[in-house]
């Protein structure tokens, strides 16, 4: 019998030693994979591995021999899985391996920015401390975590790593349900009730059609005057060009965002050409801490293990 074929499309994504799998199997690399090169790449596999490399419909149809893709990350909103399911081809993801590190840079957002840290640090290399009349520089205001509320939109993993985080830090937390249900789950607040009266939002949801545009410009407005806006899920869920309209004029307190809709930006983005003291954006690296990526390459190997001795995990088809 043949050896599997197992194909990694963008290995440079992953910038940790990924472990070899311990079947009998035959391994390829490419750094990276563009749209046009995704079906000669994959002309030969039965198991791909995909970090971010997208897989619609007409794609799919054109890989007969694909029998696996082992997605190298979370999110699987780039994978076409209705198709994939006519096709008897097994989809599995990465589950929980992040929670600690996305929710530390979550916190890590939210903090800077409710002390408002990037206009301090702004002052400071302009020169304004040096003049001031006093000991101190009175610039941005400042705001305590202790007796704030941070609301969360994303209960899972994630969502309870943050929420765990800042009622350590004395804030009350509040889930939110979804947009536009009909009823309210115990231990969630409202869609809009949750906008109103959170002094911090905080986004770890997934991307899907429900989701996209989740906070847009009627939604903005609906927030507390000065709240502010934390997004480490997708950039998807929010309106960017709203986001920084809210920003300029004064309904919100400040944004921290380590996702944009397009990645990477090559064409630009509203958030990085707004340039505002109270706008934070990292560049979609709050899962990349060694230790979590180490977890990520275990579980990738481990899925595609179990996958070839006929077992389901982490399975998404």
């Amino acid at each position: 019998m043949t050896e599997p074929a197992i194909v990694f499309l963008d290995r440079d994504s992953l910038p940790v030693p990924v472990p070899v799998c311990k079947l009998p199997h035959t391994y390829r690399e490419f750094p990276a994979t563009s749209r046009e090169q995704i079906v000669a790449h994959c002309a030969d596999a039965d198991i791909v591995i995909t970090n971010k490399v997208p897989f619609d419909a007409a794609t799919l149809a054109a890989l007969p021999r694909l029998k696996m893709l082992a997605i190298a990350a979370t999110g699987y909103n780039h994978i076409d899985l209705d198709s994939c399911r006519r096709q008897g081809i097994a989809v599995a993801n990465i589950r929980n391996y992040g929670d600690e590190t996305v929710a530390e840079h979550a916190f890590m957002l939210m903090m800077a920015l409710m002390r408002n840290l990037p206009a301090y640090q702004r002052d400071v290399a302009a020169g304004v401390w040096q003049n001031a009349p006093q000991f101190c520089h009175f610039g941005a205001p400042i705001r305590d975590l202790k007796g704030a509320t941070l609301g969360i939109f994303g209960s899972g993993g994630i969502g309870q790593a943050m929420a765990a985080r800042a009622r350590a830090f004395g804030m009350q937390v509040q889930f939110g349900e979804r947009k536009g249900a009909e009823a309210v789950r115990d231990g969630h607040v409202s869609f809009d009730t949750l906008l109103a009266s959170s002094d911090v939002i905080s986004l770890h949801c997934p991307l899907n059609d429900s989701t996209r545009n989740l906070i847009g410009e009627r939604e903005l407005q609906a927030m507390k005057p000065g709240a502010v806006l934390v997004n480490t899920a997708r950039g998807g869920l929010v309106d960017e060009d709203a986001l920084v309209a809210a920003l300029k004029y004064g309904q919100l307190g400040g944004a921290g965002f380590d996702v944009l809709s397009v990645e990477p930006p090559r064409e630009g983005n509203p958030l990085l050409k707004a340039r505002l003291p109270h706008l934070i954006v990292t560049p979609h690296v709050g899962w990349a801490s060694r230790e979590a990526m180490d977890r990520l390459a275990a579980q990738l190997i481990g899925n595609i293990e179990a996958f070839l001795q006929g077992e389901r995990l982490n399975r998404l088809d």
